[in-house]
């Protein structure tokens, strides 16, 4: 049996997660997420009755229900421990998504508080989960903490094709990809393996309902991407983009270098 713990599992690629993982009845998944009850009914509306399925109350942005999660889970997974911890939840916004880094400043507020909420869920959220739930892990067998970050985090990305957009984003994602590796640090010598990985880009409706000067930014943005990517042909199912992650973390290991690591999906740093 494996045990994984999941955040975020609610929608996109997090959903994905759970109903792949959990076809194989001998696996076990812990899906913390902010709406418990609306993802309960989305699991048994959607994928049935699965045993071994377990959905927990769990925001990033609230220390005590995480801490509370973790208590939850020890009951459900009891001596075991944790195989997999996947930190997977993020906050991301059309504030920042489609426009360049001159344009927040004309709206100060805004940017403030967008920022506190980014880095908050995306970078202190983590952190706290990690810390958290490390006990568990520990205990477990596999001993694999992954965190879901960005190719926006990737500098020479940024530098090399002038990618103006997702600023609040990229600087809490590459924040992320720091703590990742301080937690490596601390934790390999103890046979932990902790590493980001980047999804790619996946097909989760993040594209809907955009302002023609948001669509703007957007195709300004894809066209950075076609230039970086000429094979690019648009966003992967959210099904196919979990294969090639779940893929890439069942192999990674301490041995072969992913330990405190910001990779793509396939491993390496070719993030489209």
């Amino acid at each position: 049996m494996s045990v994984y713990v999941i955040t975020g599992v609610s929608s996109g690629i997090g959903f994905g997660f759970l109903k792949s993982i959990s076809e194989d009845p001998q696996n076990l998944v812990v899906g913390l997420v902010r709406n418990k009850a609306a993802t309960e009914q989305k699991v048994a509306t959607e994928l049935g009755k699965r045993s071994n399925v377990h959905i927990l109350h769990g925001d990033l942005t609230n220390y005590a229900s995480l801490k509370q999660a973790v208590a939850d889970t020890a009951k459900i997974v009891g001596e075991h421990g944790i195989d997999y911890l996947v930190g997977n939840a993020a906050f991301l916004t059309h504030f920042d998504a489609y426009s360049p880094i001159g344009e927040l400043g004309e709206e100060p507020e805004e940017l403030d508080n967008v920022a506190d909420k980014v880095f908050k869920t995306n970078v202190t959220g983590n952190i706290h989960l990690f810390n958290l739930f490390m006990p568990l892990v520990l205990k477990g067998k596999t001993k694999k903490v992954i965190a879901i970050t960005s190719g926006h985090g990737d500098l020479d990305f940024i530098n090399n094709f002038d990618v103006e957009n997702s600023a609040i984003y990229s600087a809490s994602k590459a924040a992320l990809n720091i703590i990742v590796a301080k937690f490596s640090a601390q934790y390999k010598k103890y046979g932990v393996l902790v590493f980001s990985m980047s999804p790619g880009v996946v097909e989760v409706g993040h594209f809907a309902d955009l302002t023609p000067k948001q669509t703007e930014g957007l195709m300004k943005f894809v066209g950075k991407v076609q230039a970086y990517a000429p094979h690019f042909k648009g966003p992967v199912p959210v099904e196919e983009a979990v294969q090639t992650i779940r893929s890439l973390w069942e192999r990674a290991s301490i041995e072969t270098g992913y330990a405190g690591a910001f990779v793509s999906q396939f491993g390496n740093r070719q993030w489209v």
